[in-house]
């Protein structure tokens, strides 16, 4: 009896990993892409690469649109609703209701184009605007000017706050996955309309 129940843990196990290491598997329990037209739309006329984007998501929400974190952060992307109101003033839209923080459409347009503000004022350093996202740019301009760090800065381990450095690993794990599951080649930009240029000179009040 008890031979039979191990040949069948086994064999429980032997399905569950052929299931982890196949890719349609993982794509469909681990690493779905859900709202993926609107990722790829907001992705290419913002410039951001779809796979970080989506990463993001994933990590910050798990594809929830009506998520909602302790400290008040909104949606797909987790957007504080004061960092939405100042998205909205710089693509000049009207400033959004928590409501509508919750459309998938406008979080998730919202949620890139911060992401893509970031990109820019780190100069393309995922590590730096990551961190960025989740711990406040202002942190990091701090921790650049404290550390001493160069543009090319890519220790994640050496990032201060150990949610910040868990949440950075996470996302590029992520970002590998998907990258890897979903094609690397990134959809062709559109040009980004005059008012919605970089506003990366701003600092923003709340960090």
């Amino acid at each position: 009896m008890l031979r039979k129940f191990f040949a069948a843990m086994l064999a429980v196990f032997f399905v569950a990993y052929l299931a982890i290491n196949n890719q349609n598997a993982q794509r469909k329990f681990l690493y779905p892409f859900p709202y993926r037209d609107k990722v790829e739309r907001h992705a290419a006329r913002y410039k951001v690469d779809k796979f970080l984007a989506v990463s993001v998501m994933k990590v910050e929400s798990n594809f929830a649109k009506d998520a909602m974190s302790r400290s008040g952060a909104i949606g797909l992307m987790q957007i504080m609703p004061e960092t939405a109101a100042w998205i909205a003033c710089c693509l000049d839209d009207d400033p959004p209701s928590l409501d509508e923080l919750h459309d998938s459409d406008k979080n998730i347009r919202y949620g890139i184009w911060y992401l893509s503000e970031l990109e820019y004022e780190f100069g393309g350093n995922d590590v730096l605007a990551l961190a960025a996202y989740n711990a406040g740019r202002g942190n990091v301009n701090h921790w650049i000017e404290k550390n001493g760090w160069s543009k090319d800065f890519s220790d994640v381990d050496a990032i201060p706050f150990d949610e910040t450095r868990k949440y950075v690993k996470r996302v590029l794990e992520c970002k590998e996955k998907y990258s890897a599951l979903y094609g690397a080649a990134n959809v062709a930009s559109k040009p980004v309309e005059p008012k919605e240029l970089r506003f990366a000179s701003l600092r923003f009040f709340y960090d």
